[in-house]
């Protein structure tokens, strides 16, 4: 019998629209041999829906809307797997064996909805709570990472109710300029600018409060965006080293999603084989400090030194045609059909895992 995956998509963050595009191609790209995919979506509203006859027709969840006719659900565990029932006649309208969030932002990638997943007992693909939501805080991201000797840039933290802890002065003083201002707990590239004096320091300021009650400011790198992809449970595999070339001032969220003109993707990258070597290790090591599984886009900065900074540890990286994590792995010969279908795996046998501990450790309740 076929497994039946639900690909869990949309949400209230910021990011909404990139979900409907990376769920969109994650469903077309599912092995119907091994796997049965359903869509069942989250709202701008944060409420659960599942549209029934969405996928007799033609499916793109960006161009052909999905939440106008669906119905409002919930989740329930039965003996056979999760339950999707019908929030008002609590009928079983669908049931699956394996989740596959690909909710980007805040709600989606940030242990919120795993740690849900999790208390129902349901499989699913990417990490568990504690690395989503370490790697959605930047601040406590860069604390970890700086503890495990992993490079990092300089920066300092800005909270909403004490904006002035730190004043332009000082933050100028120590990074220099430009500097960029990002949100701690936003993905992707949202509300992220770039300053380049006092007055775009404190328009920068605002706009990431408009995110988080939490914001970075950040000293400039000067020199090349590299990343490299990470997949794997307990031994993790490595992709080569691809590199971003921005068409416009910085990686900004349209490039990396949206603009098939926002960037150009090198891969691999254009560097020496030794320095790719040292990038992709620390891309492990970080995987791994985090406490990490199943996958990861981990984003490094590099100097013209030959010196590098992580930037960013990405746990649900874009789906989108013009992502660069599932187009690594394809030139590691791992084609997207083939990725979803081993990302799915790495769910299970994480849950086989972690059931054999549990009923291990139930002696001692």
């Amino acid at each position: 019998m076929k497994l039946k995956v639900a690909i869990i998509f949309g949400g209230k963050s910021a990011e909404h629209e990139i979900s409907l595009v990376s769920a969109t191609n994650i469903y077309r790209s599912v092995d119907r041999i091994i796997y049965e995919p359903l869509l069942l979506g989250i709202d701008k509203q944060n409420r659960w829906c599942y549209h029934p006859r969405y996928t007799d027709g033609y499916v793109d969840l960006a161009e052909r809307p999905y939440f106008e006719d669906a119905s409002p659900v919930y989740l329930r565990v039965e003996d056979n797997g999760a339950a999707v029932v019908h929030r008002q006649s609590n009928q079983v309208l669908e049931t699956f064996d394996v989740a596959f969030p690909i909710i980007h932002g805040t709600f989606g990638e940030d242990g919120t909805l795993q740690g849900f997943l999790k208390s129902l007992d349901i499989p699913f693909t990417g990490p568990d709570v504690l690395a989503s939501a370490v790697a959605m805080d930047k601040d406590v991201t860069k604390r970890l990472l700086r503890d495990a000797q992993i490079p990092v840039a300089d920066f300092f933290t800005l909270f909403k109710h004490h904006p002035s802890a730190h004043s332009y002065e000082e933050i100028t003083r120590r990074l220099g300029l430009p500097v960029f201002v990002k949100p701690a707990n936003s993905g992707s590239s949202v509300g992220v600018s770039k300053a380049v004096d006092k007055r775009s320091f404190e328009q920068a300021v605002a706009d990431a409060f408009r995110f988080d009650n939490k914001i970075l400011v950040e000293e400039a790198i000067i020199g090349k965006e590299v990343e490299c992809a990470v997949l794997g449970n307990e031994q993790p595999k490595l992709s080569v080293v691809g590199e971003i070339v921005p068409t416009k001032d910085f990686y900004s969220y349209d490039a990396k999603y949206l603009s098939v003109d926002g960037a150009k993707l090198k891969i691999p990258a254009d560097i020496a084989p030794d320095l790719a070597d040292a990038i992709r290790q620390t891309a492990a090591k970080a995987y791994r400090a985090i406490s990490c599984e199943g996958m990861a886009r981990v984003d490094f900065l590099l100097r013209n030194d030959g010196s590098f900074v992580l930037n960013e540890i990405n746990t649900l990286p874009g789906f989108t045609a013009i992502s660069m994590y599932p187009k690594l792995w394809e030139h590691a010969g791992i084609l997207y059909k083939d990725l979803i279908t081993e990302l799915i795996q790495l769910a299970v046998a994480r849950r086989i895992r972690d059931a054999k501990l549990f009923r291990g450790n139930e002696q001692y309740a």
